[in-house]
């Protein structure tokens, strides 16, 4: 048994978010670690939201509120989403926790101590219409090296590069649109990053040369180009504070860190979180997952989950910030990186009411449909784009006439003719010998895809060994085979009860509710974590005259109608 620390990218505080944000960070996140702890693995998976910064402000004031009581409520009802996709998060921490402004002014203290933050006076973006220094971000204008003409002011998000705000052509403010903006000298915080670079260079090519190309291509050309040094602070009200102990100065004048400092530290401090949190009596050492000099003889294996716009300050700033720290710090082992999942080919939008977002989606169908598509579809190797005309084919292709069908005529058929046990009879010959060998085949095929987080040839090996069951089920035909060899029929349909009773274990991952409801089907002392090559390949988990029983549908297919609503409602194509 290993030891794994799983994150998945911060969702921020403001919004709902789309399918595209689901399908890039934390539904991978949460199918690795429920196959990980199905294989007896220790798994910490901690994720969060990400509550500091100006949209948080912004957005609080919209509503009337303090931002701390908006945040709170944010954080309520995007868990809520998350509970609805039945996301295993061991904890879903805030980064506005106490925890994380202890261990990020901790941050900021060692990399001070050591020589890497340097104060610095700056000439800031200040709007006056706005009456506010403008962070990076809420400064639009066109980038100068692709021509983009909505990149902000920290980073165009078309081709990624690292902007400053200067450098935008034809600047203007992202909160009032005014284009008459002044430039203003305010003191901040520098990461010295430059001083870093060597540092950053040989962790990388120590670890990532196993990463995927998207992440590892991403990591070197910000290296290519250099590492800048970068402001760390901000002028704003909301956010972790400069500590007066090391920069009184500023402050009083109220200087907090920007948000993709502290982000960062907030999977160290949402472990923590999940540690301090923990139920009396029961002790968790949140220090070991992240502490190396704690961890001993067990060390932990760290994967992240991200889109690619979120892939540079994961693989460079903030390994830049713990190797500043000097002190032995976790860093990342594994960097799955996504491209983007897009709405008909074009963006999700909440203001163009352009495609679904994660509450609408449970509103409509539940999330093992969901979970499936995004899977099976993931934007890895390239974009990919949903449209409800590949949605609905998949869901009525895959899920409901390939698992859903197969589970419901087996037992079904079975209770009609043998009433609700299992049926004995018949000895396994050699049709059933060569199901088990494919069987076997492909679990372990569907592992291997699995552990080497290739999630659309996982979700094909799933879907391949469906599909074996029903190539079974169509070859021996048990409709015919009762009227003349009645035991032939009962081994039949016991063999292909042992296939649902294997599906439900290993469909686990991507479907959990449906796995769940396949393993409620038959009455099972204990409950298998995973399924052995030898017991694939043997389908004998389940024994004659176990009792089951015959659940309601599983997947309802998606009607001609109902795309048509679903098109009208949220856009796409007719």
């Amino acid at each position: 048994m290993a030891r794994h620390l799983v994150t998945s990218a911060l969702p921020y505080i403001n919004g709902i978010k789309h399918l595209g944000n689901m399908v890039g960070s934390m539904l991978p996140a949460d199918v690795y670690s429920r196959y990980l702890r199905q294989r007896g693995h220790d798994v910490v998976y901690i994720c969060a939201t990400d509550e500091h910064g100006t949209p948080a402000e912004l957005a609080a004031k919209a509503q009337g509120l303090p931002v701390a009581e908006f945040c709170a409520q944010a954080h309520k009802a995007q868990k809520a989403v998350y509970d609805g996709f039945e996301l295993s998060f061991d904890y879903f921490g805030r980064s506005s926790s106490t925890q994380n402004l202890e261990i990020t002014q901790h941050f900021a203290r060692k990399l001070n101590e050591n020589g890497f933050i340097e104060e610095r006076a700056i000439r800031q973006v200040y709007s006056p219409a706005d009456g506010r220094f403008l962070p990076d971000r809420y400064v639009e204008g066109t980038c100068p090296h692709c021509g983009y003409d909505k990149a902000r002011g920290d980073q165009c998000e078309n081709c990624t590069r690292v902007l400053d705000p200067t450098d935008l052509i034809a600047p203007r403010s992202a909160i009032s649109g005014s284009t008459e903006l002044e430039v203003r000298e305010t003191k901040h915080l520098f990461l010295l990053q430059s001083k870093l670079q060597g540092e950053v260079e040989a962790w990388i090519d120590e670890v990532g040369e196993e990463w995927p190309q998207l992440s590892s291509s991403i990591a070197r050309k910000w290296l290519t180009e250099g590492l800048h040094d970068r402001a760390i602070t901000r002028d704003l009200d909301w956010g972790v504070p400069v500590p007066a102990d090391t920069w009184p100065d500023l402050s009083a004048e109220g200087k907090v860190f920007y948000v993709w400092f502290d982000a960062p530290i907030e999977y160290i401090a949402g472990t923590k979180e999940w540690a301090d949190a923990a139920p009396d009596g029961e002790h968790r050492d949140w220090k070991s997952w992240w502490y190396e000099a704690d961890a001993g003889e067990d060390p932990v294996r760290y994967t992240q989950f991200m889109a690619k716009d979120n892939v540079p300050f994961h693989t460079v700033m903030f390994p830049a910030t713990e190797l500043g720290v000097r002190e032995p710090w976790k860093k990342v082992d594994y960097v799955k990186g996504f491209n983007w999942l897009t709405y008909y080919g074009g963006k999700f939008s909440t203001s163009q009411k352009r495609g679904i977002f994660t509450d609408q989606a449970l509103d409509l169908l539940p999330a093992d449909y969901w979970r499936y598509f995004l899977i099976a579809n993931a934007p890895e190797s390239d974009d990919s784009s949903f449209t409800w005309e590949h949605f609905a084919t998949t869901v009525n292709k895959d899920l409901a006439d390939t698992l859903g069908n197969f589970v419901n005529r087996v037992l079904s058929f079975s209770r009609k003719r043998f009433g609700d046990e299992v049926p004995s009879g018949g000895t396994a010959g050699a049709a059933e010998a060569k199901l088990g060998e494919e069987i076997a085949r492909l679990l372990c095929e569907y592992e291997q895809e699995m552990e080497a987080l290739q999630y659309r040839k996982a979700a094909a090996a799933l879907r391949a060994l469906w599909s074996a069951g029903n190539s079974y089920l169509e070859g021996k035909a048990p409709w015919l085979e009762i009227k003349t060899d009645k035991d032939g029929a009962a081994l039949t349909l016991r063999t292909a009860m042992n296939l649902i009773h294997l599906y439900a274990v290993v469909s686990e991952p991507l479907i959990p509710a449906s796995a769940q409801a396949m393993r409620g089907v038959f009455a099972l002392d204990g409950t298998a974590s995973w399924v052995s090559a030898g017991q694939a390949s043997a389908l004998d988990t389940v024994p004659a005259g176990a009792a089951f029983t015959v659940p309601p549908v599983l997947f309802a297919k998606i009607a001609d109608e109902d795309l048509e609503s679903y098109r009208t409602r949220f856009g796409g194509g007719s």
